[in-house]
């Protein structure tokens, strides 16, 4: 799990159209947290281990809860993946759906009318649940869904 502060002012730009102003809440914890809200964004995976053939991989499918707190603040946990070659756990390299998916949330928290964003591509297969830290840690809206369904 790992949390992107330095994309705030991505998230701060698409808020700026609804006069909301929320700060990046640094300590990735739930304690204090008001609201949390599980889903999912894209990015792509390089695993790092140097023995490892993997080229990376694609994710249409990144964990991420996001997090509101007092004060207007806010925070997003980001779910690491690990490589099906040799099960090292990877960090994701994130798109513009992480921006654009906090900000949707953070304007649905305060109240605004809000179109919901695209899901955009196509998966090239399953979801790999036994990879997915979101899913083993009860935070994957795949995994979520299935318990549910």
């Amino acid at each position: 799990m790992v949390m992107f502060p330095s994309l705030h002012n991505e998230v701060a730009l698409l808020l700026d159209d609804e006069f909301l102003t929320f700060d990046f809440h640094e300590i990735d914890s739930d304690r204090g947290c008001t609201k949390d809200y599980d889903t999912s964004i894209t990015g792509r995976f390089t695993c790092h281990n140097t023995t490892c053939s993997s080229t990376g991989w694609s994710s249409k499918k990144i964990a991420i809860t996001i997090r509101m707190y007092p004060r207007d603040e806010y925070n997003v946990r980001v779910y690491h993946q690990l490589c099906k070659s040799c099960n090292w756990l990877s960090q994701p390299i994130l798109n513009e759906t992480y921006a654009e998916r906090v900000a949707y949330r953070i304007k649905k928290w305060n109240g605004c009318t809000v179109e919901k964003p695209k899901y955009s591509g196509q998966s090239n297969g399953p979801h790999n649940r036994h990879l997915c830290e979101g899913c083993k840690n009860g935070h994957c809206k795949d995994r979520v869904g299935r318990l549910l369904g």
